[in-house]
């Protein structure tokens, strides 16, 4: 039986296309898309940018109001201003990827990763960050940043090495007007470099190989966040057999992935085919989630539910939004649907 290739939904030209259609709109401004929708937008709260939308549709000679929560952030995250929920709506499609628990505060989880980076510091280990590349590398930065403003944490040598997550820090920088208050005090008083002439940046995979030859105590921060690809997979390969290395790992790890099985204690680990010991001391900063918890999801819906919208929740696999939806009826007497893959559903 011969090799079935499978053709690709959308190739490069595509995006090139779409992008050329792309049109910025400011948030809290209604804008009109076609003759009968108009659309406004609000900060979701989730990465730089993010937004939640609303839908304002006629048909019929009838107006009907449809909320797109999108990804809803936590309160007091780092860099980005809080979510702002809508008030009115007659249907609400709504994430509920954390709708089952509330995740650890934030103080816990800093002095987490605080204690995680001094004691790599005193054993002069690597630590090996594993990171997404936009959103979660730029808020571990920051509160890297904050802590040794503060005095919190020794200066540490940092490795940006992840071409992706370099060019994300670059529309940080370059949009400080979407930071909130905190965050662009600190940038005023040069604690965020906007240069980043403290953090040493690795661009091409000759210069992410030559710290093959760096010493510790550093940091090196690099994707993919689950391990599963990109170049932490390298670092990986010549740093778990050590006892001085530690992962630190600062995002969800999926079933089956790399990042996972070192969560679950693994003694050895394939990487590019090879076995290889697990020495290094795998730590979790387990609070730095960009989506909301069930708390936030909760508070984020109750500004609307006033209004007594339809809900729809999206975005969760069942264990989150079952719960969501349980305390949502109970909280605020809506019956939450769970649609199931394409299924129809009318305002």
């Amino acid at each position: 039986m011969g090799k079935s290739l499978l053709k690709p939904v959308y190739t490069e030209d595509d995006v090139q296309n779409i992008l050329g259609l792309m049109k910025a709109v400011p948030y809290n401004t209604q804008v009109d898309v076609s003759n009968d929708i108009s659309a406004r937008w609000r900060e979701s709260g989730h990465i730089l940018g993010s937004a939640s939308i609303e839908l304002t549709v006629k048909e019929d000679g009838k107006s009907k109001v449809v909320v797109f929560s999108g990804d809803i952030g936590p309160d007091d995250m780092a860099i980005i201003k809080d979510p702002e929920p809508f008030s009115d709506a007659d249907l609400v499609f709504m994430e509920s990827t954390y709708g089952d628990h509330d995740h650890k505060s934030l103080q816990d989880t800093l002095m987490e990763g605080k204690n995680i980076i001094e004691k790599a510091f005193n054993e002069k280990g690597k630590i090996l960050v594993p990171a997404f590349a936009v959103g979660r590398t730029q808020q571990l930065l920051y509160y890297i940043a904050r802590a040794v403003h503060r005095g919190n944490l020794p200066m540490i040598p940092i490795y940006l090495d992840s071409p992706m997550a370099i060019e994300a820090t670059k529309i940080y920088v370059k949009h400080k007007e979407l930071y909130d208050d905190e965050a662009a005090e600190l940038f005023r008083q040069g604690v965020l470099k906007g240069d980043f002439t403290q953090m040493h940046i690795s661009k091409t995979a000759e210069e992410s190989m030559q710290l093959n030859e760096v010493s510790g105590p550093c940091m090196i921060i690099a994707g993919a966040g689950m391990c599963n690809a990109g170049r932490i997979l390298h670092h990986l390969k010549h740093n778990l057999w050590k006892p001085q290395t530690t992962v630190m790992i600062v995002g969800y790890q999926g079933q089956g992935s790399l990042g996972r099985k070192l969560l679950d204690g693994e003694n050895k680990v394939k990487i590019y085919g090879e076995e290889i010991a697990v020495k290094a001391n795998i730590a979790s900063m387990g609070g730095l989630s960009a989506h909301a918890d069930q708390s936030g999801l909760i508070k984020w819906f109750g500004a609307i539910a006033k209004s007594k919208p339809k809900l729809v929740l999206s975005h969760g696999e069942d264990r989150g939004r079952k719960p969501l939806a349980k305390l949502i009826k109970k909280k605020f007497g809506i019956e939450a649907i769970l649609p199931k893959y394409s299924e129809t559903i009318k305002i």
